[in-house]
């Protein structure tokens, strides 16, 4: 099978501060990634650069980054519009053919249809963040980037989130995430990638990082906290 995405001795440096240090890995269509580290990792930036939001000072991307979905964790939707005026607006951004069709099949697809009418400044936190996931679908792009994307959702609602990312994953969408939860990797992705220092350190399956660490756990956040070095700060 082909690699979706091929990312090959990506660095980058901010002044003095080098975020990422010759990244490379490859993902498999309707692959679910999960990106771990403790904070300063480089996690936002790896992803980041992915989706062009910034620019790498050196290495290569094999996807362009109008086939990258992009959801940040701090989304830039606008709150007096409404969701299908969001999706409208993103959709003629990316210069979708068909605008109304891909807002209506975007409605469908997050499950969002009843809520199409209301201003997302009145959407629960769970139902902004199902918007920022469409918007970040509304080019159909084949590689999808997520940075933290269940971060202040409720038990119910990441469960909801989740349910809908594994369903793109299974129709073929490639999925890497970041998450301050190494649970929700254990429970959710196909592969981990660690990420200390701006390198990846680990890329492997959650078993394989767990057995890794070893000590006989079976948690992975206890592996991942071992595989670092003991405890630096949670990671992020």
């Amino acid at each position: 099978m082909s690699a979706a995405l091929r990312v090959e001795a990506l660095s980058k440096s901010y002044g003095g501060v080098q975020a990422l240090r010759e990244v490379s890995f490859e993902t498999e269509p309707g692959e679910l990634v999960a990106v771990l580290g403790p904070n300063g990792a480089g996690k936002t930036t790896l992803l980041s650069i992915l989706a062009g939001a910034q620019q790498a000072d050196s290495g290569h991307v094999s996807v362009p980054p109008r086939e990258v979905g992009w959801a940040p964790q701090q989304p830039a939707l606008y709150a007096r519009l409404t969701v299908a005026e969001n999706l409208e607006l993103f959709a003629r951004l990316e210069r979708v053919a068909d605008p109304s069709q891909a807002v209506a099949a975007m409605l469908a697809q997050t499950g969002l249809e009843a809520r199409a009418a209301e201003q997302l400044g009145r959407l629960s936190g769970g139902n902004r963040q199902r918007v920022n996931v469409a918007i970040a679908l509304i080019g159909d792009p084949p590689v999808l980037a997520l940075d933290e994307p269940s971060a202040s959702l409720d038990p119910a609602q990441r469960e909801r989130l989740w349910e809908f990312v594994a369903a793109l994953a299974r129709a073929g969408t490639t999925v890497i995430f970041s998450t301050h939860g190494p649970g929700e990797a254990q429970r959710h992705a196909d592969r981990v990638l660690v990420l200390d220092g701006g390198r990846v350190t680990f890329d492997g399956t959650p078993g394989g990082l767990i057995a890794r660490a070893g000590g006989g756990e079976d948690d992975l956040e206890r592996a991942l906290v071992s595989f670092l070095g003991g405890d630096r700060g949670a990671p992020a």
